[in-house]
């Protein structure tokens, strides 16, 4: 009986240390990220996890594994996002000066912009 309440706690203190990961920035974390340390990382985990959820979603029925699944799959998406934001957060402000220089007609910061532009949204393309 003492063996059995001893694999219990150790059982329980395993789960709970599980339970306590936390990531880099403090936030609780359940599952392993995969990382997006690059704009181009981030937008082959957005289109990959992606379809891993769709085709979880394909399922008949969806059991709790599938859900967890679904659980898991989102960390790596959500910190795809967020890298995806951080890059590409400024291109709507460049596109707008871009339209802007161009109404006025200015060739030197058109060029310019266009160029911080088209630098940024090539990421979009590939």
């Amino acid at each position: 009986m003492q063996t059995l309440k001893s694999f219990a706690a150790a059982a329980a203190l395993g789960l709970a240390a599980t339970a306590l990961a936390a990531s880099e920035d403090g936030e609780m974390q359940h599952y392993n990220v995969v990382e997006s340390e690059t704009l181009e990382a981030a937008l082959t985990n957005f289109v990959d996890y992606n379809a891993k959820v769709r085709d979880v979603l394909a399922r008949e029925d969806l059991s709790v594994a599938d859900m967890e699944e679904i659980h898991e799959y989102t960390y790596t998406i959500e910190a795809a996002l967020a890298k995806i934001n951080e890059e590409m957060g400024a291109l709507p402000e460049t596109l707008e000066a871009l339209h802007l220089a161009s109404e006025d007609h200015d060739a030197a910061e058109v060029r310019s912009l266009a160029a911080t532009y088209f630098e940024t949204a090539a990421a979009l393309a590939e």
